[in-house]
Protein backbone atom coordinates (compact mmCIF):
# COMPACT_ATOMS: atom_id res chain seq x y z
CA UNK A 1 0.00 0.00 0.00
CA UNK A 2 1.31 3.34 -1.29
CA UNK A 3 1.92 6.34 1.69
CA UNK A 4 -0.92 8.34 -0.28
CA UNK A 5 -3.41 5.43 0.56
CA UNK A 6 -2.34 4.84 4.37
CA UNK A 7 -2.56 8.96 4.91
CA UNK A 8 -6.46 8.52 3.32
CA UNK A 9 -7.46 5.45 5.39
CA UNK A 10 -5.93 7.35 9.09
CA UNK A 11 -8.61 8.94 10.90
CA UNK A 12 -7.51 11.89 12.89
CA UNK A 13 -6.90 11.63 16.11
CA UNK A 14 -7.61 14.73 18.49
CA UNK A 15 -6.47 14.51 22.21
CA UNK A 16 -8.80 14.16 24.97
CA UNK A 17 -7.58 17.18 26.78
CA UNK A 18 -7.37 19.69 23.73
CA UNK A 19 -10.79 18.48 22.84
CA UNK A 20 -12.40 19.07 26.36
CA UNK A 21 -10.49 22.63 26.20
CA UNK A 22 -12.41 23.59 23.16
CA UNK A 23 -15.83 22.66 24.75
CA UNK A 24 -17.77 25.13 26.03
CA UNK A 25 -20.42 24.77 28.01
CA UNK A 26 -23.86 26.53 27.99
CA UNK A 27 -25.22 27.82 30.86
CA UNK A 28 -28.96 29.49 31.43
CA UNK A 29 -27.49 32.22 34.65
CA UNK A 30 -24.75 34.59 33.56
CA UNK A 31 -21.70 34.49 35.72
CA UNK A 32 -22.04 37.07 39.14
CA UNK A 33 -20.56 40.68 38.01
CA UNK A 34 -19.23 41.13 41.68
CA UNK A 35 -17.88 38.92 44.18
CA UNK A 36 -20.08 38.96 46.59
CA UNK A 37 -16.90 37.43 49.00
CA UNK A 38 -14.53 40.28 47.98
CA UNK A 39 -17.07 43.16 48.88
CA UNK A 40 -17.76 41.32 52.26
CA UNK A 41 -13.86 40.86 52.93
CA UNK A 42 -13.19 44.87 52.05
CA UNK A 43 -15.83 46.26 53.71
CA UNK A 44 -14.86 44.14 56.93
CA UNK A 45 -11.49 45.28 56.30
CA UNK A 46 -12.14 48.98 56.54
CA UNK A 47 -15.04 48.67 59.30
CA UNK A 48 -13.73 46.24 61.42
CA UNK A 49 -10.58 47.92 62.91
CA UNK A 50 -12.28 51.12 64.10
CA UNK A 51 -15.07 49.44 65.58
CA UNK A 52 -12.07 47.43 67.46
CA UNK A 53 -10.11 49.96 68.26
CA UNK A 54 -13.43 52.35 69.19
CA UNK A 55 -14.26 49.50 72.16
CA UNK A 56 -10.43 49.44 72.85
CA UNK A 57 -11.06 53.30 73.98
CA UNK A 58 -14.37 53.02 75.12
CA UNK A 59 -13.21 50.13 77.45
CA UNK A 60 -10.09 52.38 78.81
CA UNK A 61 -12.17 55.01 79.19
CA UNK A 62 -14.92 53.04 81.59
CA UNK A 63 -12.03 51.85 83.32
CA UNK A 64 -10.29 55.25 83.89
CA UNK A 65 -14.08 57.43 85.19
CA UNK A 66 -15.68 54.52 87.15
CA UNK A 67 -14.38 55.29 90.52
CA UNK A 68 -17.10 57.71 92.37
CA UNK A 69 -14.26 60.61 92.28
CA UNK A 70 -13.65 60.37 88.80
CA UNK A 71 -13.37 64.32 87.24
CA UNK A 72 -15.46 62.69 83.82
CA UNK A 73 -17.95 60.59 83.58
CA UNK A 74 -17.89 56.86 82.04
CA UNK A 75 -19.67 56.49 79.29
CA UNK A 76 -22.35 54.46 80.86
CA UNK A 77 -23.20 57.20 82.97
CA UNK A 78 -23.00 59.46 79.58
CA UNK A 79 -25.63 57.16 78.20
CA UNK A 80 -27.96 57.65 81.23
CA UNK A 81 -27.60 61.48 81.98
CA UNK A 82 -27.66 62.24 78.02
CA UNK A 83 -29.50 59.33 76.64
CA UNK A 84 -32.21 61.67 75.15
CA UNK A 85 -29.96 63.64 73.07
CA UNK A 86 -28.74 60.19 72.03
CA UNK A 87 -31.89 58.86 71.15
CA UNK A 88 -34.30 61.57 70.04
CA UNK A 89 -32.25 64.25 68.73
CA UNK A 90 -34.91 66.39 66.95
CA UNK A 91 -36.97 66.47 70.24
CA UNK A 92 -38.67 70.24 70.26
CA UNK A 93 -39.52 71.13 73.58
CA UNK A 94 -39.34 74.83 73.82
CA UNK A 95 -37.01 77.39 72.45
CA UNK A 96 -34.10 76.51 73.88
CA UNK A 97 -35.01 72.83 74.94
CA UNK A 98 -34.50 71.30 71.57
CA UNK A 99 -32.17 68.22 70.08
CA UNK A 100 -29.14 68.34 68.95
CA UNK A 101 -30.06 67.69 65.59
CA UNK A 102 -32.03 71.19 65.08
CA UNK A 103 -28.83 72.83 66.74
CA UNK A 104 -26.55 71.00 64.40
CA UNK A 105 -29.29 72.33 61.69
CA UNK A 106 -28.77 75.96 62.65
CA UNK A 107 -25.15 75.70 62.60
CA UNK A 108 -24.51 74.31 59.37
CA UNK A 109 -26.94 77.42 57.97
CA UNK A 110 -24.75 79.66 59.09
CA UNK A 111 -21.82 77.63 57.80
CA UNK A 112 -23.47 77.20 54.84
CA UNK A 113 -23.58 81.25 54.72
CA UNK A 114 -20.33 82.03 55.33
CA UNK A 115 -18.65 79.06 54.02
CA UNK A 116 -20.39 79.88 50.65
CA UNK A 117 -19.29 83.21 50.53
CA UNK A 118 -15.85 82.07 51.39
CA UNK A 119 -15.53 79.56 48.49
CA UNK A 120 -17.13 81.87 45.85
CA UNK A 121 -15.13 85.17 46.58
CA UNK A 122 -12.23 82.64 47.24
CA UNK A 123 -11.86 80.73 44.25
CA UNK A 124 -12.30 84.61 41.95
CA UNK A 125 -9.13 86.25 43.74
CA UNK A 126 -7.27 82.76 43.94
CA UNK A 127 -7.77 83.00 40.14
CA UNK A 128 -6.84 86.80 39.55
CA UNK A 129 -4.02 86.24 41.54
CA UNK A 130 -2.85 83.25 40.10
CA UNK A 131 -2.65 85.07 36.68
CA UNK A 132 -0.02 87.53 37.81
CA UNK A 133 3.48 86.29 39.51
CA UNK A 134 3.81 89.86 40.79
CA UNK A 135 0.44 89.69 42.91
CA UNK A 136 1.13 86.04 43.67
CA UNK A 137 4.29 87.09 45.05
CA UNK A 138 2.91 90.25 47.42
CA UNK A 139 -0.12 88.99 48.57
CA UNK A 140 0.79 85.57 49.50
CA UNK A 141 3.16 86.56 52.64
CA UNK A 142 0.08 88.60 53.62
CA UNK A 143 -2.75 86.10 53.24
CA UNK A 144 -0.15 83.65 54.81
CA UNK A 145 -0.27 85.72 57.83
CA UNK A 146 -3.41 86.08 57.97
CA UNK A 147 -4.79 82.25 57.80
CA UNK A 148 -3.21 81.94 61.03
CA UNK A 149 -5.13 84.35 62.76
CA UNK A 150 -7.41 82.09 65.55
CA UNK A 151 -11.35 82.52 64.76
CA UNK A 152 -12.23 84.01 67.80
CA UNK A 153 -9.59 86.79 67.25
CA UNK A 154 -11.92 87.98 64.39
CA UNK A 155 -15.00 88.00 66.53
CA UNK A 156 -14.74 91.29 68.30
CA UNK A 157 -14.21 93.17 65.65
CA UNK A 158 -17.31 91.50 63.45
CA UNK A 159 -19.29 91.99 66.51
CA UNK A 160 -17.97 95.84 66.48
CA UNK A 161 -19.02 95.87 62.53
CA UNK A 162 -22.01 94.68 62.09
CA UNK A 163 -23.82 95.01 65.52
CA UNK A 164 -25.10 91.48 65.30
CA UNK A 165 -24.51 88.13 66.83
CA UNK A 166 -25.94 86.13 63.57
CA UNK A 167 -23.99 88.19 61.02
CA UNK A 168 -20.51 88.73 63.40
CA UNK A 169 -20.92 84.38 63.06
CA UNK A 170 -20.86 84.65 59.09
CA UNK A 171 -18.20 86.89 58.96
CA UNK A 172 -15.87 84.92 61.44
CA UNK A 173 -16.40 81.51 59.02
CA UNK A 174 -15.82 83.54 55.62
CA UNK A 175 -12.50 84.95 57.17
CA UNK A 176 -11.28 81.85 58.85
CA UNK A 177 -11.76 79.97 55.27
CA UNK A 178 -11.20 82.09 52.58
CA UNK A 179 -7.27 82.01 53.17
CA UNK A 180 -6.72 78.18 51.92
CA UNK A 181 -9.03 78.50 48.97
CA UNK A 182 -7.01 81.80 47.81
CA UNK A 183 -4.04 80.41 47.76
CA UNK A 184 -4.95 76.88 46.64
CA UNK A 185 -6.33 78.16 44.08
CA UNK A 186 -3.68 80.65 43.10
CA UNK A 187 -1.26 77.69 43.17
CA UNK A 188 -3.46 75.64 41.26
CA UNK A 189 -3.74 77.92 38.29
CA UNK A 190 -0.30 79.15 38.48
CA UNK A 191 0.48 75.36 37.58
CA UNK A 192 -1.83 75.30 34.44
CA UNK A 193 0.65 73.67 31.59
CA UNK A 194 1.21 76.28 28.66
CA UNK A 195 0.53 73.71 26.33
CA UNK A 196 -3.60 74.65 27.37
CA UNK A 197 -2.88 78.44 27.29
CA UNK A 198 -1.72 78.07 24.12
CA UNK A 199 -4.57 75.95 22.92
CA UNK A 200 -6.62 78.98 24.50
CA UNK A 201 -4.35 81.41 22.60
CA UNK A 202 -5.03 79.50 19.20
CA UNK A 203 -8.35 79.26 20.09
CA UNK A 204 -8.95 83.28 20.98
CA UNK A 205 -10.82 82.19 23.99
CA UNK A 206 -12.25 85.40 25.97
CA UNK A 207 -11.17 85.55 29.59
CA UNK A 208 -14.66 83.98 30.62
CA UNK A 209 -14.56 81.18 28.36
CA UNK A 210 -10.81 80.40 29.36
CA UNK A 211 -11.78 80.61 33.10
CA UNK A 212 -14.61 78.12 32.75
CA UNK A 213 -13.07 75.97 29.94
CA UNK A 214 -9.48 75.79 30.75
CA UNK A 215 -8.58 77.55 34.28
CA UNK A 216 -10.77 76.07 36.29
CA UNK A 217 -11.37 72.22 35.15
CA UNK A 218 -7.01 72.75 35.24
CA UNK A 219 -6.73 73.95 38.78
CA UNK A 220 -10.08 71.96 40.09
CA UNK A 221 -7.86 69.81 42.42
CA UNK A 222 -6.23 72.23 44.12
CA UNK A 223 -9.33 74.21 44.35
CA UNK A 224 -10.78 71.15 46.01
CA UNK A 225 -8.33 70.65 48.00
CA UNK A 226 -8.30 74.31 49.54
CA UNK A 227 -12.52 74.15 49.91
CA UNK A 228 -11.59 70.91 52.14
CA UNK A 229 -9.52 72.44 54.40
CA UNK A 230 -12.16 75.81 54.48
CA UNK A 231 -14.99 73.77 55.18
CA UNK A 232 -13.79 72.45 58.26
CA UNK A 233 -12.36 75.75 59.37
CA UNK A 234 -15.75 76.87 59.01
CA UNK A 235 -17.45 74.08 61.30
CA UNK A 236 -14.02 74.95 64.52
CA UNK A 237 -15.07 78.67 63.88
CA UNK A 238 -18.78 78.54 63.90
CA UNK A 239 -18.75 76.25 67.20
CA UNK A 240 -16.23 78.69 68.65
CA UNK A 241 -18.25 81.61 67.44
CA UNK A 242 -21.07 80.53 68.75
CA UNK A 243 -20.25 80.11 72.65
CA UNK A 244 -19.75 83.44 73.03
CA UNK A 245 -22.99 85.25 70.35
CA UNK A 246 -25.48 83.04 72.10
CA UNK A 247 -28.47 81.40 70.23
CA UNK A 248 -29.41 77.94 70.00
CA UNK A 249 -26.44 76.94 67.59
CA UNK A 250 -24.53 73.60 69.01
CA UNK A 251 -21.28 76.04 69.92
CA UNK A 252 -23.87 77.67 72.35
CA UNK A 253 -25.14 74.26 73.48
CA UNK A 254 -21.54 73.46 74.64
CA UNK A 255 -21.31 76.42 77.11
CA UNK A 256 -24.60 76.67 78.25
CA UNK A 257 -23.86 72.79 79.78
CA UNK A 258 -20.79 73.88 80.89
CA UNK A 259 -22.21 77.12 82.99
CA UNK A 260 -24.59 74.38 84.02
CA UNK A 261 -21.69 71.29 85.07
CA UNK A 262 -23.55 68.56 82.22
CA UNK A 263 -20.66 67.52 81.34
CA UNK A 264 -22.74 64.35 79.71
CA UNK A 265 -24.57 66.60 77.26
CA UNK A 266 -20.75 68.01 76.46
CA UNK A 267 -19.30 65.02 74.93
CA UNK A 268 -22.20 63.94 73.14
CA UNK A 269 -22.05 67.37 71.35
CA UNK A 270 -18.72 66.88 70.74
CA UNK A 271 -19.08 63.47 69.47
CA UNK A 272 -21.81 65.08 67.28
CA UNK A 273 -19.58 67.41 65.84
CA UNK A 274 -17.25 65.53 65.02
CA UNK A 275 -19.36 63.22 62.93
CA UNK A 276 -20.86 66.31 61.56
CA UNK A 277 -17.05 67.68 60.55
CA UNK A 278 -16.11 64.59 59.37
CA UNK A 279 -19.26 64.25 57.19
CA UNK A 280 -18.76 67.75 55.87
CA UNK A 281 -14.97 66.64 54.56
CA UNK A 282 -16.36 63.20 53.22
CA UNK A 283 -19.04 65.69 51.31
CA UNK A 284 -16.57 67.96 49.62
CA UNK A 285 -14.12 65.31 48.65
CA UNK A 286 -17.06 63.25 46.87
CA UNK A 287 -18.07 66.60 45.15
CA UNK A 288 -14.70 66.78 44.09
CA UNK A 289 -14.14 63.72 42.99
CA UNK A 290 -17.11 63.91 40.93
CA UNK A 291 -16.89 66.85 39.40
CA UNK A 292 -12.92 66.50 38.23
CA UNK A 293 -13.99 62.67 37.35
CA UNK A 294 -11.24 61.68 40.19
CA UNK A 295 -8.61 64.00 39.70
CA UNK A 296 -8.93 65.73 43.02
CA UNK A 297 -6.51 64.96 45.65
CA UNK A 298 -7.98 62.53 48.57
Amino acid sequence: MSALAKQENLSPVIPAAKSQANVVPFSGRQTAKYDAGRIAAAVTSSVLPPIVVLAMMLGVWQVLCSSPDASLPSPVQVWSDARDLIVDPFFHNGLQDIGLGWRVLVSLERVAYGFGLAAIAGVIVGAIIGQSVWAMRGLDPIFQVLRTVPPLAWLPLSLAAFQNANPSAIFVIFITSIWPIIINTAVGVRNIPQDYRNVAQVLRLNQFEFFFKIMLPSAAPYIFTGLRIGVGLSWLAIVAAEMLTGGVGIGFFIWDAWNSSRLSDIIVALIYIGVVGFALDKLVAALGRFITRGAAAN
